[in-house]
């Protein structure tokens, strides 16, 4: 009996461990990502985080369309997290750069993106340039943004008497770092 009462004992420990915060969790798959923004057969993933932060928009003049107004991208900042929450590393720009806390970091070239839902910034499929310095960054070769929460142009008006203006807005995102095998 009391053998019993211990492999039940054993056993209800084992499931609370394993359902418990730093519970292994299934890798990421891009099987329902759009094709654009997957990222090559012959990579794997090199490390999954949850990004939170702002997107600042200034107001300019169209290219090329006298008198026309947009918001346009000025750059990033959030941090950086792994699964577990936590802090490694930041995101931020121009140039679009993403660094470790150990210093490492990467930026790259937007290869493509995709719809993200009413409200959200795009999909995005980033090629890697070769990271600087050493650490969680090194042997990066592509960056995927999924799951994107917020972040497009203002809605305020763009214009003339404003031009110049810059407006923040806050937005989420998953950035998924992949390595060649």
């Amino acid at each position: 009996m009391k053998l019993k009462i211990a492999l039940t004992a054993f056993a209800a420990a084992a499931i609370s461990a394993c359902a418990g915060p730093g519970a292994m969790t299934a890798p990421f798959s891009q099987a329902t990502l759009p094709a654009s923004v997957q990222v090559p057969a012959g990579h794997t993933v090199a490390l999954e985080t949850m990004a939170a932060g702002d997107i600042t928009y200034q107001c300019r003049a169209k290219a090329d369309m006298p008198g026309q107004h947009e918001w346009v991208f000025a750059g990033p900042d959030a941090g950086l997290k792994d699964r577990s929450g936590k802090r490694v590393g930041k995101y931020y720009g121009p140039p679009a750069t993403w660094e470790g806390n150990d210093g490492s970091r990467i930026t790259g070239t937007q290869l493509a993106v995709s719809p993200g839902g009413a409200g959200n910034i795009p999909l995005q499929l980033v090629k890697a340039n070769p990271a600087v310095g050493a650490g969680i960054m090194q042997g990066v070769s592509h960056v995927q943004r999924v799951n994107t929460r917020g972040g497009v142009a203002p809605a305020a008006a763009c214009a003339a008497s404003n031009m110049g203006a810059k407006q923040v807005v806050q937005y989420t995102a998953d950035y998924v770092f992949w390595r060649a095998m």
